[in-house]
């Protein structure tokens, strides 16, 4: 643990984690900072999602940690939601990559398990994964 915060601590050191849901998949670096800047893609968080409740997903596991961090997200794939999501799970990989104690508040929390429910595929005969084309009797 010692070793991770002097690696953060060097110039232009930083830690990453990746995070992934759905298609979502989420690159999450953490930088000493004392402002607490967070963007994403090259956009300020807020802009880039402006709904508040993802916003509230998002900022979620920095509130058990309780430290400010420059953080920098390149994120790709799926939706709004699932990428948030995807977020969420990298930034808390890279938190209890930094600070190992708040592994059993992460891990009580659900950040730490990566949500594996995805879109289930179609098959042949039917209109969609389950929707059978309508059928009548006469």
């Amino acid at each position: 643990m010692e070793d991770t915060k002097k690696y953060l601590e060097k110039k232009g050191g930083y830690m990453e984690a990746i995070g992934r849901r759905k298609s979502s998949v989420a690159r999450v670096r953490i930088y000493k900072g004392k402002d607490g800047a967070f963007s994403v893609n090259g956009r300020d968080m807020k802009e880039y999602f402006s709904i508040p409740s993802i916003q509230h997903t998002i900022v979620a596991p920095q509130k058990i940690v309780d430290k400010k961090f420059d953080i920098t997200v390149q994120v790709k794939g799926g939706g709004f939601s699932s990428q948030a999501e995807a977020l969420r799970h990298g930034l808390s990989r890279v938190l209890v990559a930094y600070d190992e104690t708040k592994r059993k508040e992460m891990k009580d929390a659900g950040f730490l398990k990566r949500n594996p429910k995805s879109k289930e595929r179609k098959k042949f005969g039917l209109r969609k994964a389950r929707r059978a084309p309508q059928w009548s009797k006469r």
